[in-house]
């Protein structure tokens, strides 16, 4: 299977995509762990979310300015070096205020490196472009699905040892992309800055960027506020968001195309988003049993946003697919950041069950502006030609930054 044989550089750089996706979850079973430890409040430690999207929202405008200008390699050995440094010191924090500091020097080094990895695995992948995405896809589940189950097992002996073990995985990938990567070629055209926010004047990329702002706050109530509500010892925990994992990747990997396939991308996410507001309208109000069942069923629900988002944010503008996808991962980021701060504070003002309406809410907005901008949002059927067949300038541009250039994390 072409899918399986790979050049070293390829399972290189998709190992270390794995750990680094890995982190995004770790902190799940251990947020109580960590805010037992540190003295802190539940709104306290989200802060550790908070720090790390708001980081990674605003590098999304310099992972394309720093890998037009360095190269893919010394892009991903940056980010790999961020994370290594700053995971190591989170797991030597003495108050939350540090750790809540390490891990925006990790959302730093995340973003620099998941920017960077598929557009290197697409360059190096053998059985052309749609293996190398599946192995991105497949690389980004199996990391949501392990992080809380890594940091369940170390976290259970200590709330410090996810960081010290991530630190340590994210090291061996800097060596083992060291060893195996060669430098990729730049792309003919340096990124500016500014390229992602002049993109956003597209209205189907900015429709798709609001849509997915709404979405994000939805799926970040609940991985970084469920862990509280569930009040379990790490090991349950890093059991409940494993099963959750697991659903969001196969929904994304094998679910979501065949189901786009067979109704079409604008009605298959309307739905999702409809269900997932559903879902974690029960998920407050359920018993505990209940919610734990809508907190694992929620991952399918995000598996299958995940990939029609990713697919309208790369296709749906007419700008190169790095430059559209950082401008849309730059609005969606945000929201990103700001769930696990509000939902303690919504907590605090009212009861336990109101974050959760609140959530349903945002995913009901998403629908909504998929329904309204549906124009906007559908996918062209192709890209536009110049007369007698010849690609454009701008086609021949848009396939040079997407092969050697940078595209974004957009799951």
């Amino acid at each position: 299977m072409d899918l399986l044989r790979q050049p070293k550089a390829v399972w290189a750089t998709a190992g270390a995509s794995v750990v680094a996706f890995m982190g995004i979850g770790l902190v799940d079973p251990i947020l109580p762990s960590i805010a037992q430890g540190l003295h802190a409040t539940a709104g306290q430690v989200s802060l550790l979310f908070t720090s790390y999207f708001l980081i990674t929202a605003v590098a999304m405008l310099l992972t394309g300015f720093v890998s037009s200008r360095i190269g893919g390699r010394k892009t991903l050995l940056l980010g790999l070096a961020f994370v290594v440094v700053f995971a190591g010191l989170a797991g030597t924090s003495h108050s939350v205020g540090q750790l809540v500091g390490f891990r925006a020097g990790w959302g730093l080094g995340n973003a620099l490196f998941v920017s960077t990895a598929l557009a290197v695995i697409v360059g190096a992948a053998a059985g052309g472009s749609a293996a190398a995405i599946l192995l991105y896809e497949s690389a980004l589940g199996l990391g949501m699905a392990c992080g809380p189950l890594l940091g369940a097992i170390l976290g259970n002996l200590s709330w410090r040892y996810p960081f010290f073990g991530t630190a340590t995985l994210m090291a061996i990938g800097f060596l083992c992309i060291t060893a195996f990567l060669k430098e990729q070629p730049k792309p003919a055209r340096r990124t500016s800055v500014l390229d992602p926010l002049r993109a956003l004047g597209h209205g189907g990329l900015a429709s798709a960027a609001i849509s997915a702002f709404f979405y994000n706050y939805t799926f970040f109530t609940v991985l970084a506020f469920t862990p509280f509500v569930l009040d379990m010892t790490p090991y349950r925990s890093g059991a409940v968001f494993f099963a959750w994992g697991v659903l969001l990747a196969v929904f994304s990997v094998i679910v979501a195309p065949r189901m786009q396939e067979r109704f079409g991308s604008l009605k298959v996410l309307g739905g999702s988003l409809v269900l997932l507001a559903a879902d974690v309208l029960v998920l407050g109000y359920g018993d505990h049993t209940t919610a734990i069942v809508c907190t694992i069923l929620s991952g399918a629900f995000i598996g299958v946003n995940n990939t029609v988002y990713t697919e309208l944010a790369l296709g749906v503008s007419d700008a190169p697919r790095p430059v559209a996808s950082a401008g849309y991962n730059f609005v969606r980021w945000f929201a990103a950041a700001a769930a696990p701060y509000f939902a303690p504070k919504i907590e605090e003002w009212s009861d336990i069950h109101t974050p959760f309406v609140v959530a349903a809410v945002t995913a009901v907005l998403g629908a909504v502006v998929v329904l309204v901008r549906r124009r906007a949002l559908t996918l062209p059927h192709s890209r536009p030609r110049s007369s007698g067949g010849t690609p454009t300038a701008e086609e021949l541009e848009t396939a040079h930054a997407t092969e050697d250039g940078v595209t974004v994390f957009a799951n």
